[in-house]
């Protein structure tokens, strides 16, 4: 089994479902990655952990999913120089707003790329992840252009089934 290049971290458990879109973004392009929970205010020693080691591991980027204070993308950012995309998670009150707030916001020095809240939002990481790694393998470009050519050709098709209608 090939090392994972990807990390998916979220900040619970039930985070999960929304998450996995990223992995399954992940899976078409055949890119390893491994999937854990780790909270920035429930376990932060674990959370420090992780971020330290990612490199080491042979992670590219880290995908962090984390509602209301959302502070886990920026908790592992503080502690790795490797990419992070924040997914602000829709499970509180707010609906998200204040996970994308929180997720946002970091301090200059400390970058956390940010995408839409929720499900689209984790698609979009995957593929922001895809797109990095895509940097240096000129294969996975390929693949990204024939993937952006299929989401064209079925907008495509929706226009013609509506026009016949």
């Amino acid at each position: 089994m090939e090392k994972p290049q990807i990390g998916i971290v979220m900040g619970s458990a039930s985070d999960r479902s929304i998450m996995e879109e990223a992995g399954e973004i992940l899976k078409r392009f055949k890119i390893p990655y491994e999937m854990t929970v780790a909270s920035a205010h429930r376990s932060p020693e674990r959370t420090k952990e992780y971020a330290r080691t990612a490199h080491k591991r042979g992670l590219k980027v880290i995908i962090a999913g984390a509602g209301g204070a959302a502070h886990l993308a920026g908790a592992i950012a503080a502690e790795t120089v490797l990419p992070v995309i924040g997914v602000p998670i829709d499970s509180s009150p707010f609906k998200g707003i204040d996970a994308l707030l929180a997720t946002v916001q970091m301090p200059g020095g400390v970058p956390v790329a940010t995408v839409a809240v929720g499900k689209t939002g984790a698609k979009n990481a995957g593929i922001l992840a895809v797109e990095i790694l895509a940097l240096g393998q000129p294969e996975l470009h390929k693949r990204l252009e024939e993937y952006r050519g299929e989401m064209a050709r079925h907008v495509e098709e929706a226009a013609k089934d509506l026009s016949k209608g």
